[in-house]
């Protein structure tokens, strides 16, 4: 296991000026030193065999044995097979980025979500600190009983680490999922701000102020309208008759200002179309699909639940009959009566082709499983019952070309100087092509002498 003197990639810890609470200031409190240096596993397939346990197929990264060591049966004790640091195959998963390992475990019994190796590690702290966000996304949404503020043996949660690595976009997930933002380590007593800041992560920080500055993602909320607020304000303005005085500030400021390169305005125009076009009703992006909780979007603090714990408190009666109608983009209503894919798909088309095609049974299969059938009839990466039929015709002329416009000599302007050596390569251009056109013209009175030829002959 590798130290904090071997690894260059660990930085040196601490400023000199900072008191841990024990009272000392040597260079052995470095924050990492000792904390979660991730093993590298070299997993070696040897002679090429397939892997016949749990842990060897989550460390090799095969899927397809992972598949058939879970369709054959598991022990607790195979499921929770360690290694010299205590981790399971799980948390191996997890360092590397296996994401087609994390994704087989989801159903795995006896697995242990939570469980903690020689210096406290989970599986979410390992893929927070490696970066690994689509992991770390589906640890959170898919494993119930995931909990986030587990510390290490120094008091560490998940959020701290991936604040103090700089690893921004998994800090974001961890806080939308409800992280602590307040939660301190058992040692120096700070915060994930505090340690982004004091391990020069800027761009964390700042991360968290935007976060903070909008807690909640209304976009992604039913009653979400996506019109621009200023609009109809700054249109009164540019249609208003404006007064001598302002006309002429407004010139001033057009010919004598400078315009430096900036981020965009809050809640401005820019600003507004990225999350228009992110939104549940967006008019200009077909979203492929919905979230589970329409009314309770993501947010700050807020804890999420779990697919499997979302599903465990709404039985599949509520979710089979609750469909969602929308108009006008903000209102919604609730129908008792949706007829099921199958049925829309045995009326919709008689051609059995048509109906029955892979992508339909995807969409039953979705919905059979956590989403209602209203949701995956609406999905357009999935959808079900009669996929319509598109013919393509070629047409028999040929598009026209575009002839390229001549530019119009402009009098008062001097024209560009031709130089001599364009002059020379123009002439030589022409000469070629006047050699051309005289050889081909020899090579077809040539021809038409053999042919006249022959046929005197005959």
């Amino acid at each position: 296991m590798a130290t904090a003197a071997e690894d260059p990639h660990l930085g040196s810890g601490p400023d000199e000026d900072d008191v841990s609470l024990s009272g000392s200031e040597s260079d052995s409190d470095s924050i990492l030193s000792d904390d979660s240096v991730l093993p590298d596993y070299m997993p070696g397939i040897t002679n090429g065999s397939t892997a016949t346990t749990l842990y060897q197929a989550c460390a090799r990264n095969e899927p397809h044995s992972l598949r058939k060591v879970l369709e054959r049966g598991v022990t607790k004790e195979e499921v929770m097979e360690l290694d010299i640091n205590r981790w399971n195959g799980l948390m191996v998963a997890c360092c590397k980025g296996f994401l087609d390992i994390v994704y087989g475990l989801n159903n795995c019994p006896f697995l242990d979500i939570n469980h903690q190796d020689n210096e406290g590690n989970t599986a979410l702290m390992i893929a927070s600190q490696a970066g690994h966000v689509s992991t770390v996304m589906y640890l959170l949404n898919y494993f119930p009983g995931l909990e986030t503020e587990i510390k290490d043996c120094r008091g560490f949660t998940a959020l701290i680490k991936a604040a103090m690595t700089g690893r921004n976009d998994v800090v974001a997930a961890l806080v939308m999922a409800g992280a602590d933002l307040h939660a301190v380590d058992s040692t120096k007593g700070k915060c994930a701000r505090e340690w982004a800041l004091k391990t020069g992560r800027y761009e964390t920080l700042h991360r968290l102020r935007r976060l903070n500055l909008r807690p909640k993602a209304e976009q992604f909320c039913e009653s979400y309208v996506p019109e621009w607020p200023d609009l109809k304000e700054r249109v009164a303005n540019a249609l208003a008759e404006k007064t001598a005085r302002q006309k002429i500030t407004q010139r001033i400021k057009n010919t004598f200002g400078f315009r430096f390169p900036r981020d965009p305005e809050d809640n401005g125009c820019l600003d507004h179309m990225v999350r228009m076009t992110t939104s549940v009703h967006s008019p200009l992006i077909s979203t492929g699909c919905r979230p589970l909780c329409p009314t309770s979007p993501p947010e700050v603090g807020k804890r999420r639940l779990a697919v499997p714990e979302l599903v465990k408190r709404h039985p599949d009666k509520e979710l089979e009959e609750s469909s969602v109608c929308h108009s006008n983009g903000s209102v919604s209503h609730i129908i008792p009566t949706i007829h099921s894919s199958e049925s829309i798909g045995t009326t919709c088309c008689a051609e059995a082709e048509r109906r029955g095609s892979i992508l339909s049974l995807a969409s039953t299969k979705v919905a059979s499983t956590f989403l209602p059938r209203s949701m995956a009839r609406r999905n357009s990466v999935f959808p079900s019952g009669c996929i319509p039929k598109i013919n393509i015709t070629r047409p028999l002329e040929s598009t026209p070309k575009k002839e390229k416009k001549k530019k119009k000599k402009e009098n008062g302007f001097l024209e560009l100087p031709k130089w001599k050596y364009k002059e020379i390569r123009e002439e030589k251009k022409k000469e070629k092509k006047k050699s051309e056109q005289v050889k081909a013209e020899k090579v077809k009175k040539e021809k038409r002498k053999e042919k006249e030829n022959k046929k005197a002959k005959s």
